[in-house]
C-alpha cells in the first residue's frame, strides 16, 4: 500500500479523524483521549495503534503514560492530493509574481513618460507671451 492510501485509510475512521483533530494543537495522553469518547478504552487504544502505524501520530512514555501527538508531515501528500479538485484554490505565488511583474511595467511607463515630458518642454520652452 502506498503512503497516500495508508494514510487515507486510517483517517477513514470518523474515531482516528476525531483523534486527529484532538491531536491537533497539544499532545494527549491515551487516557485523556480514551475520556473523550463513549467507546470502551481497548477500542480507542486500537484506533491509536493504527494510527501510530500509518505514522500519523507518534507515541512517546512518560512516566507511565503513553503520550501521543500529532506528525502533521504525513497529511502532506493527502493535502496535496485534494487540492487538485479545491477549484477556488488561490496560486498565491503565481499571483504574486503576476502583480510585481504589473507592478514594474507600471513604473517604467510612468518613467518612460515622465522623461518624454520632460524632453518635450525642454525642446518648446513656454513663451513668454506678456
Amino acid at each position: 500500500m502506498d503512503e497516500l492510501s495508508e494514510v487515507a485509510s486510517a483517517i477513514a475512521d470518523p474515531v482516528r479523524r476525531e483523534i486527529l483533530v484532538m491531536l491537533r494543537h497539544t499532545p494527549l495522553t491515551a487516557g485523556d483521549i480514551a475520556a473523550r469518547f463513549a467507546i470502551s478504552r481497548p477500542a480507542v487504544s486500537r484506533h491509536l495503534r493504527v494510527l501510530r502505524e500509518s505514522g500519523l501520530v507518534r507515541d512517546q512514555q512518560v512516566g507511565r503514560h503513553r503520550r501521543y501527538s500529532l506528525v502533521r508531515s504525513r497529511l502532506d501528500d493527502l493535502t496535496a492530493w485534494l487540492a487538485q479538485f479545491d477549484a477556488q484554490r488561490l496560486d498565491w505565488p503565481q499571483r504574486l509574481a503576476a502583480l510585481e511583474t504589473e507592478v514594474h511595467r507600471t513604473r517604467r511607463d510612468r518613467g518612460r513618460a515622465a522623461s518624454a515630458n520632460d524632453q518635450r518642454s525642454a525642446r518648446h520652452p513656454k513663451e513668454d507671451t506678456a
